[in-house]
């Protein structure tokens, strides 16, 4: 049994087989064939080995050719080794024995072969299980072809195991056989993980190594509520899962309960609580869980997975079933935030992979540098706003310049619309993202010209506390209760309370239960949040006064170390509601 801690970023408790997706992405998962077919998938296996045999002889012809002989023999290596009888006994026995397909079989005997070489402790012998890998995948290309098994093909129900996922991969997730996912790489708010909790699938992220010993097939217990992997578990933990399956479903359901309640303190002040949502269907998910709106909409989505931009047209359609699902709620449009991790096919030409992706062209920069890209957004909102209560916002804004230029565009965007003659709406609200330590320093004369601040904290606590927020080796250093974030939120909050503004927070510190107390005694009276977490937010709302948030933010603020907020903060929650903690 093989146990992995890493950051629990979508809750939920689920077991299943492993699907592996490690670094050569050549991971299969179990599959079995008929006892009749058996001799046919031998067949099969033998012929692709000797196909693979006749490229790694032509390879060795071609270098020993034009390269010289002792360059040929790194072929010849190779080649014994494909044509290693015992190794194709082992992967033919499996396959009888067992009835695995031909692709798991050989998965299976050439990853163990592999891990017995690393084992033996002598550099050499372990540089020749990159040759076996190497064999690996030669042998399950030709055995799958293009065809290979893959996230986008999966037939029946499995716990991804994978170095990382990116957005892409992410959203393009089949939640009918996608139980839960777990990640090597990663932190608590990548791209990766905020899509986890949107699509409402278990995951946890920030493992660490641990693939290389795995083939795929293997029984997988993935708690997200505490981050938690168990890999092949004992009866022991097998138990232990039932009973926090049961747990979880037991404060679920007291949870839900409160989905039809107002997010009040007990002295009698209301909270707005708003959903941060990905996809149109999760409009549903927002009214069903007693949201009071969509605080944030993430527009970039519709790009991601895609070989072409999407039309105005597709644009207009997404933002109209949101808007008509809210029925009259607010819902805040933010523009597209592409770039960094989040590049479209149909982009990679435009946007430059350089070593620090977060600090070049994204957002709203990418927008103003691709005004027709940015204008087909625009067009659609002011559309599909007619009658509803839309409000647009930038992100990632670091200059004044930036937020009035935008602004232009809208202004552009509405004259061009009226010249055709297309119905749009005017007049909608003009918010901007507070994620950029700059925007903070200039809070005042932002204040003097948005309608609605929003505070993004991933990006503001990643930009101002330097740690890559998907890199798990400094997530010692990524912590939504340094003090330092605390002090640039309150300065936005006071900022925008001495000009009238209204201001919320949307990154994922307002989705943990912990901090939302913090930010109520900070003076916030908005926060957008996961929709899944709504109800576990309300509990702890519901549980509040003014008096107890003031105190708690007082305390926290007067803390020198993330570690130490970070603790306070536990103890206050425990205090407050201690039946809903999961």
């Amino acid at each position: 049994m093989l146990v992995k801690r890493g950051i629990a970023v979508s809750p939920g408790v689920v077991s299943g087989p492993a699907f592996v997706l490690g670094d050569d992405d050549a991971r299969i998962a179990r599959r079995f064939v008929r006892a009749s077919a058996v001799d046919e998938e031998v067949d099969r296996f033998y012929a692709a080995l000797e196909t693979v045999c006749a490229e790694i002889a032509g390879n060795r012809e071609l270098a020993a050719e034009q390269l010289g002989e002792q360059f040929g023999q790194i072929f010849s290596a190779h080649l014994d080794l494909a044509r290693d009888p015992l190794l194709a006994a082992e992967i033919e026995d499996l396959i009888r024995q067992k009835s695995y397909s031909a692709d798991y079989a050989s998965s299976i005997a050439l990853d163990r072969n592999a891990k017995r070489l690393r084992s033996l402790g002598n550099p050499y012998l372990a540089e020749r299980a990159t040759d076996v890998i190497d064999l690996k995948k030669r042998v399950l290309s030709r055995l799958n072809g293009e065809d290979r098994l893959a996230l986008a093909k999966l037939t029946s129900p499995v716990i991804v195991l994978a170095n990382n996922l990116t957005p892409s991969e992410t959203a393009q997730l089949n939640r009918e056989f996608v139980l839960g996912f777990a990640t090597e790489a990663g932190g608590h708010t990548s791209h990766t993980a905020i899509l986890a909790g949107a699509l409402e699938i278990p995951a946890v992220v920030g493992l660490g190594r641990f693939l290389n010993d795995l083939s795929g097939g293997e029984t997988v217990i993935l708690d997200g509520n505490i981050g938690e992997v168990i890999i092949e578990p004992d009866e022991a933990a097998e138990e232990q899962y039932r009973d926090s399956q049961a747990r979880f479903r037991s404060v679920a359901q007291r949870l839900e309960s409160l989905s039809g309640l107002p997010a009040e303190t007990q002295d009698g002040v209301r909270i707005s609580l708003m959903g941060n949502i990905e996809f149109p269907e999760e409009a549903d998910h927002c009214i069903e869980r007693g949201a009071d709106g969509v605080g944030l909409y993430r527009t970039e989505f519709l790009y991601l997975g895609q070989n072409q931009d999407p039309t105005e047209d597709d644009h207009f359609q997404a933002y109209s079933q949101v808007v008509s699902a809210l029925n009259g709620r607010p819902v805040v449009i933010r523009t597209l935030d592409l770039g960094a991790d989040k590049i479209p096919g149909s982009m990679e030409q435009l946007v430059h992979r350089g070593a620090n992706p977060v600090l070049g062209l994204r957002s709203i920069r990418l927008s103003l540098q691709n005004l027709p890209l940015f204008k087909t957004q625009l067009r659609a909102i002011l559309r599909a706003a007619i009658g509803h209560d839309v409000r647009i916002m930038f992100p990632l804004v670091s200059t004044l310049l930036e937020f009035r230029q935008a602004k232009m565009t809208i202004a552009d965007v509405m004259e061009d619309l009226e010249e055709e003659g297309v119905p749009c709406a005017r007049g909608l609200q003009i918010g901007m993202m507070v994620e950029v330590p700059a925007a903070v320093m200039m809070i005042e004369e932002f204040a003097r010209e948005v309608d609605f601040f929003s505070i993004g904290t991933n990006d503001l606590i990643q930009y101002a506390l330097a740690a890559d927020r998907g890199d798990p080796s400094v997530a010692n250093l990524y912590s939504s209760g340094d003090p330092s974030i605390l002090r640039l939120i309150q300065r936005v909050v006071s900022a925008a309370q001495a000009n009238d503004v209204p201001v919320s927070v949307c990154g994922q510190m307002s989705s943990d239960p912990r901090f939302v107390p913090l930010l109520v005694g900070m003076g916030l009276r908005q926060i957008s949040v996961t929709p899944h977490v709504i109800p576990e937010l309300k509990a702890v709302i519901r549980q509040l006064t003014i008096a107890d948030a003031e105190r708690i933010a007082s305390q926290a603020m007067s803390f020198e170390l993330a570690r130490d907020v970070e603790s306070f903060l536990n103890s206050e929650l425990i205090k407050l509601c201690p039946d809903y903690l999961r």
